[in-house]
């Protein structure tokens, strides 16, 4: 997914969204609805969903890898996890998927392969892992909004750092971003939890992401924090959410990164 490519996608006239009337809407918001939806994998129907479609992403790219992926692994249903999946409007068949691992109650996966240096060992974080999308342009979109979804569960769940592990040519993806290198002096890594194919580890504080993607003019802040996308629900309104949501800055209260946003 190059940064130019989401760009195509998500800007003004984006051809997979629409703008519906009558949404509530802050100050230089917009709110757009997407072809697909995006949620928590809740069931097992859920689960073989997004298996299915990590499955043939890993089959076009490395189907070594792929060919241990075709059922769920015990991650996926392990406390501290949780699967994402978008789905297409249309039909309902899986378009994208990720998994999501805090380390509350363990380490992270890619920790069985490195030792993070301390400034961000003892942080509470996320690793996001297994991405697939649908092939083509489609599947950029998939893949810029499931990155949206995890910085909405780092602020639904009070995380402070995301972390990822990607392989060449997908890292440069991140860089984009502004996620910053790790292990800057070592640069890939074999990963023995990923087959020991070469990884840098990337990470992102996010608690600064609405500034420093201001501060750098990103093309892509608008799309993540000007714009509600109600198609992206991981969670529903409740006093237990709405708490939440009301201790966040408002920075992030009052932008597309807040899920409770544009809910009923």
């Amino acid at each position: 997914m190059e940064t130019q490519d989401c760009l195509e996608v998500v800007r003004g006239t984006n051809p997979f969204a629409s703008t519906p009337n009558g949404m509530p809407r802050v100050a230089g918001m917009q709110t757009e609805l997407l072809p697909f939806t995006v949620k928590l994998a809740t069931t097992e129907e859920d689960l073989a969903k997004a298996v299915s479609i990590r499955y043939q992403a890993y089959a076009r790219h490395l189907p070594a890898v792929a060919a241990t992926l075709d059922r769920p692994e015990s991650l996926d249903r392990e406390e501290g996890t949780v699967v994402i999946l978008a789905e297409s409007k249309l039909d309902g068949t899986p378009i994208g998927t990720m998994r999501v691992q805090n380390n509350r109650n363990k380490k992270l996966a890619l920790e069985h392969s490195v030792d993070l240096p301390g400034w961000l060992r003892d942080e509470s974080k996320i690793e996001i892992a297994r991405f697939g999308v649908a092939d083509g342009r489609i599947g950029r979109l998939v893949k810029t909004v499931l990155v949206k979804a995890g910085f909405q569960y780092c602020l639904l769940n009070d995380i402070d750092w995301l972390v990822i592990a990607a392989r060449s040519p997908l890292d440069r993806q991140y860089e984009k971003l502004l996620f910053q290198d790790v292990f800057p002096e070592l640069g890939f890594i074999p990963m023995q939890h990923a087959g020991n194919i070469p990884h840098r580890v990337l990470a992102f504080d996010v608690s600064n992401a609405y500034g420093r993607w201001t501060t750098a003019n990103h093309p892509l802040f608008n799309f993540m924090c000007k714009t509600y996308h109600p198609d992206l629900q991981l969670v529903n309104r409740n006093e237990s959410t709405e708490a939440i949501v009301a201790k966040l800055p408002a920075a992030y209260r009052y932008s597309g990164l807040n899920p409770l946003a544009i809910m009923p």
